[in-house]
């Protein structure tokens, strides 16, 4: 009896404790357990079955989450090759199934059990133990499906899902599988099971305004009677309570609460300020506590206020953002926490502040990066160029902005991209959205908003006299080394300046370049058609990406004067929307570079320090006078770096101070030997021997210590004009295709009229003179070797490259040091982004959406002040003397299809002019002023020094 009593204690005893147990703080919030990887990282192996292309019709097993064309299995398809195409025998169309066990506890029992899919590409019919739970339609959404009843507590289950790469649905395949981005098929994000009480709160959409005031509609997942009730808690990031909780009654039979209060002292979220919060939700059946859901929110009021502009927190913001995919070359749409945070930052460290989803909602990872990093969103329904019906389309509308909703990033929702979007689910968005966000029609005008796409210079300056508010959606459009930077000083100073503008957002961020699993992994980017980024696959930078970061700097300094290590006032200019400059830190730096004959790698540093943050509000600018310690005077540089808040470099200015003397003064006596024939002319200098042309003037060879040097063949005067361009500079009308992205070289004519030499005490001089472009050239010759070269040129009409050039064999380059601005090539429109200092650039040959080799060895490099070539012969060395602007080192490659230029051998050349360049949809002339070609008269004179 005894016995009986303490046992039945004993279990009166286990009862209470495995209640107490499930009171604990983790059993009351909603419990998440992954059958999957939460990335590619981590990925789990299931079981599958693929119907058609590589590892077809045998059981294997794949990691999930993935696209399981870079796991071996289907075919690769490239969605805008079947453009408008309903169907096609050449679209890849298998299917994939997937199986996998799980585990579901005893100790879930009476509680609700759902499977949740984050992502699947593109339909998905979901078993679990061998009954259909449910079908979903469309990839880039989360669905879930309660199976409670279909689980077996304290036994393994078996799911199996059954994925279609094409979907069902026409519409579906329209909106998502027939854009200009690649396609894939799988489960690409996580899947994982939650847990929750048999009542729980379902989910909560916020209002959280820039007053205080936070209103939040919750949802539970039933209706209730009783006494039911919500209070919501507002707490910090680092958990301490604001304010009072807030709470109310659920009335009987209902489904929804809603809640309201208002907090003091609150900071406000921006991209410059991302303050967050966190509200705790708890759900209550008289005092007992049933479930808690906690959302992240920020404080912000967003409108747009018609014919006035976009509105955060009651300040004017302007929009400076880029198209992002969610993509990785190694895994497709597959991501991990890390790569949607790079992108973020790297996204950040542009100095953008915005981003729009294209075309399709993201990872929640990068969507929590956005918050927290501080980056405006435009999330968007898919659909490229065709819509979702209606009936499929309130459903992803739903799953979209259920999931998003209270992202604090999202201020626009975007419906469908250049007419993928279905009018009749502009009213669907609000439905679910507390805070009622504009719906956006990018490449079309809604709510006050005109977003039209890859207007030129002229076209935006028209749209921008209309009625609506302007915000290209998509601007300046990618292709290889064309686009984004190039143009854009010229576009953001009309549209910053026009009351009309609210920003933009240029395309793309990376390039689309696929990981061939079929090719040894070969980077495809389907030709031209995903090669649009300003950083590359792998997200190398290219050389948009600090040409942007200077543009849309939120701080720019700028020179009052020319300044000097005596007098020295810059500029200090606000561009923030809500940072005043106290808030950043600035700092300068001046140093001495070396001569070319130095072989130093970096320049002296004289002096370094703090600069007082001056106290200047967005949109104002103030002077800062700097004073610097006595040995400033040696100074070449002034460096000026501005750091934001965060600790962040924000960018560096170089000013210079004063050039360089190349090259030391050469010896003023020495010994010279010359023998001249009937074609050439040869010059002993030491141990150095050089060989001139008589016919033509020009240096035909050069020796040192015998070995031969094969630099030579020049100075030749060359220079180009676009194909379609008259002499007079307008196009010309019905030309062939693609003329205008050829750009032949002028050819004129010049003829040597008087060749001489003579010998002085300290050189030997030789004298050429033409007629034609090319007028005078001289030589001089000194005993140590050292060569100085003074030529004269003239042309006079349109251009848009010109100057003079040698020959050197690109097959025995491998490297260039030089002072000037770099460390990347520029164009005529992409002259910002670089920086003076001494840098290499090794010898490569980068083919644009290829290979992805940055900075480029070859193209165009402004303000420089010498050069030195490696080479397997020997090094050459250059010094400017004579202040040419560019160094030319050959020409610049362009993609395969020679979509952007062609342009004519220049080998080693030092120019007055070189071409701007093109994007994917404008060409040059419509680019902006900075794109123009050149008008030039009058004799251009180049002195250069050469040691061999």
């Amino acid at each position: 009896m005894v016995f009986n009593q303490l046992k039945k204690w004993g279990m009166l005893i286990l009862v209470s404790w495995i209640g107490l147990m499930s009171a604990v703080p983790q059993s009351v919030e909603t419990q998440r357990i992954y059958l999957s990887g939460k990335g590619f990282d981590d990925a789990v192996n299931w079981d599958f079955f693929c119907t058609g292309g590589r590892n077809s019709n045998e059981w294997s097993t794949i990691k999930v989450p993935s696209c399981w064309e870079q796991e071996g299995f289907g075919e690769y398809g490239y969605g805008v090759n079947f453009y408008g195409k309903k169907s096609d025998p050449l679209i890849a169309s298998e299917k994939g199934e997937y199986r996998h066990q799980f585990d579901v506890s005893s100790q879930w029992r009476g509680k609700r059990i759902y499977i949740v899919f984050e992502g699947v590409m593109t339909d998905a019919e979901v078993r679990i133990n061998g009954k259909k739970v449910g079908t979903h339609q469309g990839a880039f959404y989360r669905f879930k499906y309660d199976i409670t009843n279909y689980v077996k507590f304290g036994k393994l289950n078996q799911l199996s899902v059954l994925v279609s790469k094409e979907s069902d649905n026409v519409s579906v395949n329209m909106a998502e599988r027939r854009g200009d981005y690649w396609n894939f098929g799988g489960i690409f994000r996580p899947v994982y099971l939650e847990v929750m009480p048999p009542c729980f709160i379902n989910r909560v959409a916020v209002s959280a305004q820039a007053d205080g005031t936070c209103k939040a509609h919750v949802f539970l997942s039933e209706g209730v009677t009783g006494n039911y009730s919500v209070k919501a808690e507002l707490f910090d990031l680092n958990g301490k309570i604001i304010g009072e909780p807030f709470l109310s009654k659920i009335g009987d039979g209902s489904d929804q609460v809603n809640l309201k209060s208002k907090f003091a002292g609150i900071s406000q979220w921006t991209a410059e300020t991302p303050n967050l919060y966190q509200v705790r939700f708890s759900l209550f059946r008289n005092d007992q506590l049933l479930h808690q859901k906690t959302e992240r929110i920020g404080f912000r009021t967003f409108e747009i206020r018609q014919g006035d502009g976009l509105y955060l927190n009651g300040s004017r913001i302007m929009m400076k953002g880029v198209n992002r995919h969610s993509f990785w070359p190694e895994t497709g749409r597959t991501l991990n926490r890390a790569l949607n945070y790079e992108d973020a930052r790297l996204i950040k460290e542009m100095n953008m502040n915005a981003v729009r989803m294209s075309h399709y909602p993201p990872d929640t990872d990068f969507l929590n990066a956005c918050d927290e990093l501080g980056l405006y969103v435009i999330d968007e329904l898919g659909g490229w160029h065709n819509h979702y019906d209606t009936g499929v389309g309130r459903k992803l509308v739903k799953e979209m902005i259920t999931r998003d909703v209270n992202h604090a990033s999202v201020l626009l929702w975007s419906n469908g991209n250049e007419g993928g979007w279905n009018t009749e689910l502009d009213s669907e968005f609000g439905k679910y959205d507390l805070q009622n966000r504009p719906v956006i029609h990018p490449q079309q005008e809604l709510n006050g908003l005109e977003t039209m796409h890859y207007r030129s210079f002229g076209q935006t300056q028209e749209y921008l006299r209309g009625k609506d508010l302007f915000m290209p959606t998509e601007f300046l459009h990618g292709l290889y080394d064309g686009g984004h930077g190039a143009g854009l000083f010229d576009y953001w100073e009309m549209m910053r300046q026009h009351p009309n503008c609210t920003g933009g957002f240029l395309w793309a961020y990376a390039d689309e370049g696929v990981a061939r699993t079929d090719q040894n992994n070969r980077i495809d980017t389907d030709g031209n058609h995903g090669a649009d980024g300003i950083v590359g696959p792998h997200h190398e930078k290219e050389g948009s990406f600090n040409t942007i970061r200077e543009v849309w700097s939120p701080v720019c300094i700028h020179p009052k004067n020319e300044i000097s290590p005596d007098t020295c006032i810059l500029i200090f200019e606000n561009r923030y929307d809500f940072i005043n400059l106290r808030a950043c830190e600035f700092t300068y730096q001046l140093e001495k570079f070396p001569a070319i004959t130095d072989n130093q790698n970096s320049g002296v540093v004289l002096a370094k320090g703090n600069i007082d943050s001056p106290d200047v509000v967005p949109g104002a600018s103030q002077e800062v006078r700097l004073s610097f310690p006595a040995n400033a005077r040696m100074a070449n540089v002034l460096y000026v770096t501005a750091t934001d808040p965060s600790g962040d470099e924000i960018w560096t200015w170089s000013f210079e101070l004063k050039r360089v003397r190349a090259v030391p003064a050469p010896l003023s006596t020495g010994h010279f030997e010359t023998a001249e024939d009937d074609s050439l002319l040869v010059v002993n200098a030491g141990s150095s021997e050089y060989t001139f042309n008589t016919a033509t003037g020009y240096l035909e060879g050069v020796e040192l210590d015998g070995k031969s040097i094969s630099f030579g063949n020049g100075p030749q005067f060359v220079a180009a004009r676009r194909g379609d361009r008259s002499l007079d500079g307008w196009v010309e009308e019905n030309l062939p295709d693609n003329v205008d992205r050829i750009y032949p070289e002028i050819v004129v004519n010049s003829q040597l009229t008087h060749f001489s030499s003579f010998q002085t005490d300290s050189c030997v001089i030789i004298a050429s003179e033409y007629s034609g472009a090319l007028q005078k050239v001289v030589w001089r010759i000194f005993s140590n070797g050292t060569i100085q070269l003074d030529y004269d040129y003239r042309y006079d009409g349109i251009v848009e490259l010109m100057g003079v050039r040698f020959d050197y064999p690109e097959s025995r380059m491998v490297s260039v040091r030089y002072l000037g601005q770099g460390p990347y090539r520029v164009w005529q429109n992409r002259l910002r982004g670089t920086t003076l200092g001494i840098w290499e650039n090794k010898y490569n040959d980068a083919i644009p959406g290829e290979s992805f080799i940055y900075p480029e060895f070859k193209g165009y490099f402004r303000d420089w002040q010498w050069a030195v070539f490696s080479t397997t012969e020997g090094n050459i060395a250059i010094g400017n003397e004579g202040g040419t602007p560019y160094l030319g080192v050959y020409t610049p490659r362009d993609g395969r299809d020679a979509l952007l230029y062609t342009l004519p051998e220049t080998g080693i050349s030092f120019l007055d002019v070189i071409p701007a360049v093109r994007n994917k949809v404008n060409n040059t002339d419509l680019v902006g002023p900075s794109s123009q070609a050149a008008k030039v008269s009058g004799i251009q004179h180049g002195s250069l020094m050469f040691i061999f």
